[in-house]
């Protein structure tokens, strides 16, 4: 077998492989409401774009930066995960390819690990529904790396987890500014922004992504070819 550049693929899951049709908002309104935020009103709108500009990151330290005290910090984060829960198994899906190109990555000795900025008990809830749980060879959250995005904790962790030697060897690929810029400082070879997820094409280059796709089925071309 050609022995390739490229031997870890970081992928992201809400927003890169998975969809989850807007059940972050869904779930960050009843995290709102839960500390007490008014259902309408700019404080209301302001927390919510402040989520979207977020997303990628640990929901635990959104809900920090938010609302101030560790209290209502961990009673909104209960409270999202709780609402991202009842909806989790109806409205997450594949985004459409990102299982083939999982599975035809590790069909050529790439090693596929998927990130998220949720909970584990969260990311087990998606993985549930989606039956994923044997799809990748490894699967992290913030409480395995010790932080999340935009950190480059999860990018490492999976490194030195499935044993690849270097940085250079690695493509992480993202829907979010976040992704792009954990990539970044992890010395990632291929820092890749999708478009089916949270942040824009313009955005995805300012952050500093080596590669735009329209999704996360264009990256097994992109790896392969390396």
């Amino acid at each position: 077998m050609q022995h390739r550049r490229i031997q870890l693929a970081v992928l992201d899951m809400a927003g890169t492989t998975v969809a989850d049709d807007g059940l972050v908002l869904r779930a960050f309104d009843a995290a709102a409401t839960a500390v007490g935020v008014p259902a309408d009103g700019p404080e209301r709108e302001a927390a919510r774009h402040y989520v979207l500009d977020t997303m990628g990151q640990a929901k635990i330290e959104v809900f920090r930066a938010l609302f101030g005290s560790e209290d209502r910090a961990q009673t909104a984060n209960l409270a999202f995960e709780e609402a991202y829960a009842r909806y989790v198994a109806d409205g997450v899906v594949p985004i459409p390819g990102a299982a083939e190109t999982i599975c035809k990555l590790r069909d050529e000795a790439v090693k596929v690990v998927l990130t998220t900025g949720f909970s584990r008990s969260t990311r087990d809830q998606i993985l549930e529904a989606l039956g994923w749980n044997d799809i990748a060879d490894l699967s992290l959250c913030p409480a395995d790396a010790g932080r999340g995005r935009p950190f480059p904790d999860l990018i490492l962790t999976a490194l030195l987890r499935t044993g690849i030697d270097d940085v250079a060897k690695v493509a992480v690929v993202g829907d979010t500014t976040s992704d792009i810029l954990a990539g970044r400082r992890a010395g990632a070879a291929v820092v890749a922004g999708v478009l089916t997820g949270a942040h824009t094409e313009k955005d995805l280059w300012a952050a500093g992504a080596t590669h735009v796709l329209p999704s996360v089925t264009e990256l097994s071309e992109l790896v392969l070819s390396s």
